[in-house]
């Protein structure tokens, strides 16, 4: 059975204070991981201390990060390695979030970068892709995800390629109270899994989880979750409150 995965993306968001208390509200509340469950928290990387610390011996619970540099080391102030975070214990990175292609420009050739250097640290890239509300209209949506997906990771061996988690992420739904149904959720998961099979075959599809990301809150996460191609969910406004995202992994199928 494929992983099925809540990930938090608290993106710029929390003062320490309040990041200690948001992850100590959850530690209280009612939620469980099954063997084939995790639940991952992309903190600001200021916290990622903080947080493992918090974290400790917590099953099938990993912190990452949000970002990283591609290169390993080197003259670039400000900016923070993959080797550098896995130092530190993160075992997966956010890629490709859809702020960071529109607000600093990440292209996909960059973002193959990154992935590389991630894989190179035997971690686990959490690879976002969606399409804007422009492309959602003029009906081509599957063919821009295709894009991104084969010009950032289709250079990626079988072995390589089945280490990645997929984020889908509608740009017209994050953060605008929108939400792709479930039916279109399915649909365009579905296809996303399909252009995997065609290139690695379909039994390599078949192990790679791919998220949903645009919007998910305790209140529609298992409609979402239960379509046979979602695999959990990419979860940002949401998993600022410790009861709603307790609630969205109980909904983890």
């Amino acid at each position: 059975m494929r992983k099925q995965i809540a990930a938090a993306n608290w993106k710029m968001n929390l003062s320490q204070s309040e990041a200690d208390t948001l992850l100590n509200e959850l530690l209280q509340t009612d939620h469980s991981l099954a063997a084939h469950q995790e639940a991952i928290f992309a903190v600001p990387a200021i916290y990622i201390h903080q947080a493992t610390s918090t974290l400790a011996g917590k099953q099938n619970v990993f912190v990452a990060a949000q970002n990283c540099h591609q290169k390993s080391n080197g003259a670039y102030t400000g900016e923070i390695s993959a080797p550098m975070f896995a130092s530190v214990g993160v075992k997966h990175i956010v890629l490709g979030h859809s702020e960071r292609r529109e607000y600093f420009a990440e292209s996909d050739a960059l973002l193959a970068e990154k992935v590389n250097a991630v894989l190179a640290i035997d971690s686990t890239p959490i690879f976002c892709c969606g399409e804007p509300l422009e492309i959602r209209e003029a009906g081509t949506q599957n063919s821009f995800v295709e894009a991104q997906l084969k010009n950032s990771l289709f250079h990626l061996s079988a072995e390589q390629i089945i280490k990645v988690v997929i984020a889908y992420e509608p740009i017209w739904a994050i953060g605008t109270g929108k939400t792709a149904s479930s039916e279109q959720a399915q649909e365009i998961h579905a296809y996303i899994r399909s252009v995997f099979a065609t290139k690695y075959g379909q039994s390599i599809a078949d192990q790679i989880s791919i998220l949903y990301g645009g919007s998910v809150k305790a209140a529609n996460a298992k409609e979402l979750f239960s379509q046979p191609d979602v695999d959990g969910g990419l979860v940002g406004g949401a998993s600022l409150i410790a009861s709603e995202f307790a609630a969205i992994i109980n909904a983890l199928k």
